[in-house]
């Protein structure tokens, strides 16, 4: 749909510098925009292509306004206001109602009358969805769980039995959620199962990327708190706790029994070892190991940067001699100890 943007700016919150009858009809970034785009500037990498943008106009912060050649939104938080203007030029399909005549549904379900059970999903028996919400094709729901209002399940997600979805959930293709933990005791060098008996709860607003997976609890609940945001390929192990409004990039590994506090950043590629702690509003940098509790707020990283091949086999020779080094270097500090 189209607006013009005087109407884009008083429904993002912005204030705009240009005509406020031109209208709006598509985004784009500001290399690829042209005539009826708007585009925006957030991070400073991409300001090189300001200048010469063919947008109709670019949501930018007060310090670059002057540099646009074009119309321009001027917000303190460009990325929120370009999120918002995007919700509006470019709104999501229609919902639908019903269900497709190839899906099955299990015995005592509860399944409102305005949600959607697209081709081939599998409901399992004394299970309830939600006002709105939306299941994509190939969808499996297991026995006795819960998926609340407003909530949408793209296609071939797996939710297994007893699990419990708060509202307004996103759940991207070929997530598994509930399935079982990677409980296991070692009896004469032999793996025995532990039995899984636990659930995963899930609050309102959480968005879980495609293909993560989230074990189900040994004995307590896995659970995910409201505004959790989870990208893709994530394994979050039994018994872990993520408190709200917590961003977990793709690829992290989090391990059985960790608790994640609310308000934290989990970069890309990190680990989390089991049974520790890290408190509120702490980053964690991309590929960071992250060993032991973390109590204070702050960024926190580990790993070594990529660096020219010659030098990092230069410095891996080092690194294996740092032990020898440092005993040397402690004997002589002794040594002139004693001298003194």
């Amino acid at each position: 749909m189209g607006l013009t943007l005087g109407e884009l700016a008083d429904r993002i919150g912005g204030e705009l510098q240009g005509d406020p009858g031109c209208v709006i009809t598509g985004v784009a970034t500001l290399q690829h925009a042209g005539p009826g785009s708007i585009s925006f500037l957030a991070n400073t990498s991409y300001r090189k292509y300001l200048p010469q943008t063919a947008a109709s106009a670019v949501i930018t912060r007060p310090e670059f306004a002057a540099e646009c050649p074009t119309a321009t939104i001027v917000s303190t938080n460009p990325y929120v206001a370009y999120a918002r203007a995007a919700a509006l030029i470019v709104p999501p399909a229609p919902l639908r109602q019903g269900r497709d005549p190839s899906a099955s549904i299990g015995k005592d379900c509860c399944i409102d009358a305005s949600a959607w059970i697209g081709p081939n999903c599998i409901i399992g028996d004394n299970v309830h969805i939600g006002a709105g919400t939306q299941l994509a094709g190939g969808c499996f729901i297991g026995r006795d769980s819960r998926v609340g209002n407003g909530g949408y399940l793209h296609a071939n997600v797996v939710i297994c039995d007893g699990v419990r979805i708060g509202e307004r959930v996103i759940i991207h293709p070929g997530a598994v959620i509930g399935s079982d933990g990677f409980g296991l005791a070692n009896e004469n060098g032999q793996w025995l199962k532990v039995p899984q008996l636990g659930g995963v709860r899930i609050g309102n607003d959480v968005e879980i990327g495609a293909n993560t997976s989230i074990d189900r609890g040994a004995l307590d609940d896995t659970v995910l708190e409201d505004g959790v945001k989870l990208d893709n390929q994530i394994q979050v192990a039994h018994n872990v706790h993520i408190g709200a409004h917590t961003a977990i990039a793709g690829c992290v590994g989090i391990s059985g029994s960790a608790r994640i506090g609310r308000h934290c950043m989990i970069g890309g590629g990190a680990g989390i070892v089991g049974h520790l702690e890290i408190g509120d509003h702490v980053t964690v940098t991309g590929m960071t190991m992250v060993t032991r509790s973390i109590t204070g707020p702050g960024v926190y990283s580990s790993g070594v940067p990529a660096q020219e091949n010659s030098e990092w086999n230069r410095n891996y020779a080092r690194f294996r001699k740092l032990d020898q080094l440092a005993r040397r270097l402690q004997a002589l500090e002794r040594r002139l100890g004693a001298k003194d």
